[in-house]
């Protein structure tokens, strides 16, 4: 007599990958939900560095003077004042007028991708990494009388810890 045997995999067998996958998932998930948030802290870093050079490179030409828009009283002025001659040719004495030779240093007002601002809170004293910013709602700090600048954290509370991106003030 012949036996017809049926093979598959019994329910406990299933159970068992199923529980494995689920541990497997677990560990890993997390691992990518943290990515897009370094991911965003790596592009502050990178933006943050670009703005430093490009008012270098204007102040450079424009006989060390501030942009116009980050010259104003320590204020918070909207990124698109903040940075308009950064983003158009100007002439050495700042203006635009006639062919202007210099620039643009920027391809549009910058903005903080922690918290999506691009206004500016200009200072007249240096910024501690990882301390108090005295910003409401501007993603970056320009200190007018030495040119420095820092970015905001992801809730505009502190300056963002560039020097150590898992610092928790830069995502408070």
């Amino acid at each position: 007599m012949t036996r017809n045997r049926k093979s598959g995999f019994t329910l406990v067998e299933i159970l068992i990958v199923v529980i494995i996958l689920g541990i497997l998932a677990a560990i890993v998930i997390p691992q990518f939900t943290n990515a897009s948030q370094d991911a965003r802290k790596s592009s502050l870093t990178s933006q943050l560095q670009t703005i430093r050079s490009q008012v270098e490179l204007y102040k450079l030409q424009h006989l060390d003077k501030n942009p116009t828009g980050l010259d104003t009283a320590a204020a918070s002025i909207d990124g698109d004042t903040a940075f308009a001659e950064m983003i158009v040719k100007t002439n050495a004495d700042q203006t635009t007028t006639g062919t202007p030779t210099f620039g643009p240093y920027l391809q549009a007002p910058p903005v903080n991708p922690l918290n999506n601002s691009a206004k500016v809170l200009v200072v007249t004293s240096d910024k501690t990494l990882g301390g108090a910013s005295g910003a409401t709602d501007e993603g970056w700090i320009y200190n007018k009388n030495d040119g420095k600048s820092w970015a905001t954290s992801a809730k505009f509370a502190f300056v963002y810890n560039e020097g150590d991106s898992s610092d928790t003030n830069n995502d408070k």
